[in-house]
């Protein structure tokens, strides 16, 4: 298995709703698209092999896909929306309150460079109510990050490590992401990314403003944080219609083309698996 398709509990999710349990997940046969991009699906410099096929969350990603020379690509959809299949949501205990905030991050390889204080004055004064301010795990470990939007005043949290190398990896990471989003009415970031595409498919009104920081040595293959802007213009903005961000949230995020536990166990080579864990029933 691709040691990507462990991030964040991706292989967990979708083993989980194959059908397979709660362990750990079989190898998968092909790439699994780890995070939403705007390019071909493949995150650049991860190694794959050339034969594999690349399991993409959208038609829009194959497409791109396509366009660059790849075949053997498959749409399945983001394993989020396996995830929400697996939970729709209950009346909930709580109404939601307050916006979840999603900082631009960086990860073992690149760093961010920018202003956290000048964002977090602006995040003050947009919010409209209590601010979560969710670090990925590369901030959060850091002390002086994390202590600037502490001593701000907002409640700080982490979803869990991503994992690397099949290791350390936290396979309720999209789980706690879900919960936490169901508690907010707001999701906001300073780029659009996975999260905010998570957020508007688990209920939140979204938001993408402020400066969205650089990060270093940043592949500029497909064009940026100038392309997402030019294209992506109605999501950003402290106010966005709700309407136009869910219908663009479904394409993204490929709710349409998710698999039945079935098909899912096929293309992702579990089929076997399946025969005889019924076996084993009987």
């Amino acid at each position: 298995m691709h040691h990507a398709n462990h991030f964040y509990g991706h292989a967990h999710v979708l083993a989980r709703y194959a059908g397979l349990g709660g362990g750990h997940p079989p190898r998968i046969n092909g790439y699994v698209q780890h995070g939403w991009n705007i390019g071909d699906g493949l995150a650049p410099g991860h190694p794959y092999a050339e034969r594999a096929p690349s399991l993409l969350w959208s038609e829009q990603t194959r497409r791109r896909a396509w366009s660059v020379g790849r075949r053997n690509v498959v749409v399945i959809g983001a394993p989020f929306s396996y995830l929400l299949a697996m939970r729709p949501e209950e009346p909930p205990a709580e109404e939601r309150e307050g916006t979840i905030w999603y900082p631009f991050h960086g990860w073992e390889g690149q760093h961010v460079k920018g202003d956290h204080r000048t964002l977090i004055a602006l995040i003050r004064d947009t919010e409209p109510g209590p601010v979560t301010v969710c670090l990925y795990w590369h901030e959060y470990r850091m002390r002086s990050v994390r202590r600037l939007y502490e001593r701000a005043g907002f409640r700080v949290i982490c979803h869990g490590y991503r994992g690397h190398w099949w290791k350390d990896t936290d396979p309720d990471f999209l789980d706690k992401q879900l919960t936490e989003l169901r508690r907010h009415r707001r999701v906001a970031s300073n780029r659009l990314t996975s999260a905010i595409f998570y957020g508007i498919a688990a209920g939140c009104e979204p938001a993408v403003y402020g400066d969205p920081m650089i990060l270093s040595n940043e592949d500029p293959t497909f064009g940026g944080t100038a392309r997402i802007r030019r294209q992506w213009p109605e999501l950003h903005g402290a106010e966005v219609d709700l309407p136009t961000a869910i219908e663009i949230a479904r394409a993204e995020l490929g709710t349409e083309h998710r698999c039945t536990p079935a098909e899912l166990r096929e293309l992702l080579g579990w089929a076997n698996l399946q025969e005889e864990e019924d076996h084993r029933d009987d």
